[in-house]
């Protein structure tokens, strides 16, 4: 009877005993409490504003829960053989971000940044079903992403202005961006007033060329292209050149009206000198006097520039603005 009782004793024991131990097993394969979490990304943070993680951290840092802090991914391909032209002017735009955070008066530790590269983690990009690159997207503190936590960069550009305005859209944080100090633009405005300024002064004995009407029309030409075409556009956006997906086509007209490459303002800006070229022409045609025969062959040159570059005009902008009904000789 005794021996019984002792067995059985022995036996509620070594079931507690492995129960305690269960629980230390769990307990220990948890990882790192929200607190560690947070102090390994400050310190992290405090000697590079900008995390580099691959599968394993992204999953410890960003996917792991609970969290109480927010954090701005970059995803990226910045290796050469991945041909992602726009990537490292991105990632430059991304870290002036990070950067004018870090030393703002709102800095905390509810807010981190952080990239991740294709060949540092495919597996992330797998699991995200992402198929090109750059791709910016907000991880807020509870939930999942939602689709307005994916900034559009189609729409309104990668610049570091545009990135802090929609993390302040997305985390009520506000940060003012700190551009590092860039002479060039002085330093080019500078040399060409230099150059003016020569030249000028060498031909202060005859200046009646300022006074020539044909090189101030095309100065106000090229001026008028420029503008139109989009120039101004991608100075306040900051658009890539073009765009190159993952399966290695090349975009070289943007396909909303909401948006466009830089390459596309240049071959708009050809296709609307073509357009006045051929108006000169036919003008000219109609107004000088002369050899008839070849006055008509100016006027159906200039003709016919205006209907096929007008055309192509109009073909792109059907192209960008879905639902356009007019074409004229292409669609």
């Amino acid at each position: 009877m005794r021996c019984g009782f002792y067995l059985t004793l022995l036996s509620v024991t070594i079931l507690y005993l492995n129960h305690v131990s269960g629980q230390y097993r769990t307990k220990g394969n948890q990882g790192p409490s929200l607190g560690e979490r947070v102090q390994q990304l400050s310190e992290m943070a405090m000697k590079r504003p900008v995390l580099r993680f691959n599968g394993g951290k992204f999953k410890e840092f960003v996917k792991t829960t609970p969290r109480n802090y927010s954090v701005i991914v970059m995803f990226t391909a910045m290796a050469p053989q991945r041909q992602c032209q726009i990537c490292r002017h991105a990632s430059d735009e991304f870290t002036i971000v990070a950067n004018s955070f870090r030393y703002s008066q709102s800095y905390s530790n509810k807010l981190f940044f952080a990239v991740v590269d294709f060949d540092e983690g495919a597996d992330v990009f797998q699991m995200l079903r992402l198929n090109t690159a750059p791709v910016y997207i907000h991880f807020p503190p509870k939930g999942k992403p939602k689709s307005t936590d994916t900034m559009d960069i189609q729409r309104v550009g990668f610049a570091a202005e545009a990135i802090a305005k929609w993390i302040s859209e997305r985390t009520d944080i506000q940060i003012r961006v700190f551009r590092p100090p860039n002479y060039s633009g002085t330093v080019a405005v500078v040399m060409l007033l230099v150059l003016i300024g020569g030249f000028l002064y060498l031909r202060r004995n005859n200046l009646d060329f300022i006074y020539n009407k044909t090189i101030w029309g095309l100065n106000a030409l090229f001026f008028t292209f420029a503008m139109v075409s989009g120039q101004m556009w991608n100075h306040i956006r900051g658009p890539p050149f073009i765009h190159k997906s993952q399966n290695g086509a090349v975009a070289y007209i943007h396909g909303s009206s909401q948006g466009q490459f830089i390459l596309e303002t240049y071959i708009v800006m050809v296709l609307n000198g073509a357009v006045v070229l051929g108006m000169i022409m036919m003008t000219e045609a109609a107004a000088r006097k002369g050899d008839v025969r070849k006055r008509r062959i100016f006027a159906v040159i200039g003709l016919g520039l205006v209907a096929v570059f007008f055309s192509l005009i109009l073909s792109i902008f059907r192209n960008k603005a879905q639902g356009y009904p007019y074409s004229l000789l292409f669609k």
